[in-house]
């Protein structure tokens, strides 16, 4: 007869903080789209945990009316800093991992030095850069920041994802002729998915979640959907609701890619894009 396995032998008890932490991280959204279909009468700090009368979309269609051209900077914005700081990351990750050359160990050390920076350390010489290069108040500001921050971080993943592949497989690409670039375009890119997937994830949801660069480089009719929410708020008055149902509408398309690619991302830090 087989042993009964304890409650605490078969590990399931881990099931109860990971629920518990669900539960915790779950509340913001539940009080958000609770608040964003209620009308404004209801909005009240002693029934914000009661589920509203009936669904007033005309919050929605509102709040989408005041945050759609913001929400669409945003996607200008964070498509190509995204697409840009990832090709950028590889390309370092690549020669740093694969191509051992003088000062190799200095210039990596110094790039990971750009991740601990604090924004508010460099806002001024950052604005005063813009400026000079005549892009401060438009998008191509905003991209240019996100691309040089996110460097760091991308370049990591890569250098520790390419160390992974075999020597064997660059030694060959070599013996047959190619030269640097030939062995990152044909060898290395086409394996590359997992790591880009990582890096893409993680710069997109960066990128749109950012408000400080936002705020302090682009001009009113250049601002991205996280300051449009923030001056959502009236000035003696605030529409709760309309604001809720704004913040979910800003918050869709990060919930939408983990929703989708979540698999993904886990499948690139398993394959090694962060190993090392």
């Amino acid at each position: 007869m087989k042993e009964r396995i304890g409650f605490f032998e078969s590990r399931s008890w881990l099931y109860l903080p990971l629920l518990l932490l669900s539960v915790f991280y779950l509340v913001p959204m539940y009080l958000m789209l609770v608040t964003g279909f209620k009308s404004f009468a209801e909005v009240d700090l002693q029934t914000m945990w009661n589920l509203p009368s009936g669904l007033h979309i005309e919050n929605f269609i509102a709040a989408w009316e005041q945050l759609r051209p913001n929400i669409i900077n945003t996607f200008f914005m964070v498509v190509p800093a995204a697409i840009i700081s990832s090709f950028l990351g590889s390309i370092n990750g690549f020669v740093l991992a694969r191509w051992q050359f003088p000062g190799a160990n200095i210039i990596f050390p110094l790039l990971l030095f750009g991740m601990f920076i604090p924004y508010q350390s460099i806002l001024i010489p950052l604005v005063e850069f813009m400026r000079t290069v005549y892009l401060y108040g438009g998008l191509p500001a905003l991209v240019v920041a996100h691309v040089i921050y996110g460097i760091p971080i991308t370049t990591l993943t890569f250098r520790n994802y390419y160390a992974t592949i075999p020597k064997e497989l660059i030694e060959a690409s070599r013996i047959d002729g190619a030269g640097i670039l030939g062995v990152y375009w044909y060898i290395l890119l086409p394996i590359s998915a997992p790591a880009f997937v990582v890096v893409m994830i993680w710069q997109f949801t960066s990128a749109w979640n950012d408000f400080l660069f936002a705020v302090v480089l682009t001009n009113p009719e250049n601002w991205p959907v996280t300051v449009a929410l923030n001056n959502m708020a009236g000035s003696q008055i605030i529409a709760w609701n309309v604001q809720m149902a704004g913040s979910f509408l800003a918050a869709v398309p990060t919930l939408i890619v983990y929703i989708f690619l979540g698999r993904y991302f886990l499948r690139g830090l398993m394959s090694g894009a962060l190993k090392g």
